[in-house]
């Protein structure tokens, strides 16, 4: 198989720390570079997962607040709780307390 040049820009300190965790691995970086081209090859997309940091605590506690409440209405449909009352959900809630302080 041909072999070819990639030239790629990195933060030397990235760069130290990633040949110095690839070196304990028994690689070198170029080795680790062919692993990463290969698995992307091989899975068709970034063989990690992507995520985004919200740098801002609200909005990721409306994100999660919003998952909680979707996640309560889907269970609510499934146990059959979904046309309750807030007063029989609060009184429901009440006898579990009530429950397991007796206990």
């Amino acid at each position: 198989m041909a072999q070819t040049n990639v030239s790629i820009r990195i933060d030397e300190d990235v760069k130290r720390d990633a040949e110095a965790l690839f070196s304990k691995l028994g690689l070198t970086l170029s080795a680790a570079t062919n692993v990463f081209y290969r698995q992307a090859v091989r899975t068709q997309g970034i063989p990690f997962p992507l995520t985004a940091v919200e740098a801002d605590p609200a909005m990721r506690a409306r994100k999660e607040f919003g998952e909680a409440i979707r996640a309560i209405q889907e269970q609510s449909v499934i146990n059959g709780t979904s046309d309750m009352t807030l007063d029989e959900i609060n009184g429901i809630i009440a006898e579990c307390r009530q429950g397991s302080n007796a206990g």
